[in-house]
């Protein structure tokens, strides 16, 4: 069965772009690419976090038939520990808002941006996260 996040990865129309604009938000390069067959860029990926997590990008001509663009009906929010300094960051490097920050309960903190490319990029404080993070054996 689903035993955790192996990857999430992102459209883009402009790759090169959005190669740039992720580096400047993770403060590092992509660690993984692959040009497609024509021999130009593709495909860039990012290990990240923690649990050194999967980001990739996509050049939106590899989408598949039907894909549409802008923003989808999946929300996978990453945990950051300064929520409302992420935010901030993310809107002045060219994100649009999508959803505000928003407490759910106990600890739990969303919001979400759009990147300039039309993917969203939730955001959270998850004391769960922390919990989890923290009971895992040292690597």
């Amino acid at each position: 069965m689903l035993r955790g996040m192996a990857n999430v990865s992102f459209w883009a129309d402009d790759l090169e772009a959005a190669r740039r604009w992720y580096a400047e938000l993770l403060g590092a390069e992509p660690y993984f690419s692959k040009a497609g067959p024509d021999g130009r860029a593709g495909y860039y990926e990012f290990r990240i976090g923690d649990r050194l997590d999967e980001l990739g990008l996509i050049d939106a001509r590899f989408a598949p038939p039907g894909h549409a663009p802008g923003p989808g009906g999946v929300l996978l929010s990453w945990h950051v520990d300064d929520l409302e300094g992420t935010l901030r960051r993310l809107l002045e490097m060219g994100a649009s808002p999508h959803e505000g920050i928003t407490p759910r309960g106990e600890g739990f903190v969303t919001a979400s941006v759009v990147d300039p490319f039309g993917n969203v990029l939730g955001i959270m404080t998850s004391p769960h996260y922390l919990e989890v993070l923290a009971a895992a054996p040292a690597r």
